[in-house]
């Protein structure tokens, strides 16, 4: 057997540990409800709240983050798009499978670690404590759910990261940059 085989194997095994059947009713609504938190569509409707209803640094920051969440959702497409991981076989999560067949890497672990790293900029401490807490239970629930293998939320906790730290650099240049390129979004 190819070490590729054997690290998939490996891979399915860790992944079915973890998964939650629908007989647990509570924990699976429960991870289903955390799955769901990290819904792009969910952070884009918020962010665009924040841009309508703010003024200032508020609203600069929200379209920062939706710049960053943007750049990250088209390099995790784009990687899904390339290696066309199918996903695990499971009955929950349809619209996910209808829009993105593709697994691997997990959209949702790389959008909560971004946003919980980004967090470090804006808020206290404790804030990014509560925000890891929370990605992680996001890619928990993506494999308990049957929507993606352990490895796919382990690299999008990975792209997810490194994807924070860059927006933690580069944020700081944009918002000074921001009202010169867009005067009419801030």
């Amino acid at each position: 057997m190819k070490l590729l085989d054997q690290i998939q194997k490996l891979d399915e095994e860790i992944s079915a540990r973890i998964v939650l059947k629908k007989e647990y009713g509570v924990a699976h609504k429960l991870a289903a409800l955390i799955g769901h938190s990290c819904d792009s569509w969910y952070w884009l409707i918020g962010l665009v709240l924040v841009w309508l209803f703010n003024r200032g640094a508020i609203r600069t920051t929200a379209i920062l983050w939706a710049l960053a969440l943007a750049f990250l959702a088209v390099a995790v497409l784009g990687i899904k798009f390339l290696l066309r991981r199918p996903r695990p076989e499971g009955e929950w999560g349809s619209i996910y499978r209808v829009t993105d067949p593709h697994s691997f890497p997990s959209g949702h672990a790389a959008r909560a670690m971004t946003i919980a790293f980004m967090a470090l900029e804006f808020l206290d401490p404790m804030w990014f404590v509560l925000l890891l807490a929370w990605a992680l239970l996001v890619g928990y629930s993506r494999v308990a759910l049957r929507l993606h293998y352990f490895s796919d939320v382990l690299v999008g906790w990975l792209i997810g990261a490194v994807s924070g730290v860059l927006a933690l650099q580069f944020l700081p240049i944009l918002v000074e940059k921001l009202p010169a390129i867009f005067p009419f979004l801030t």
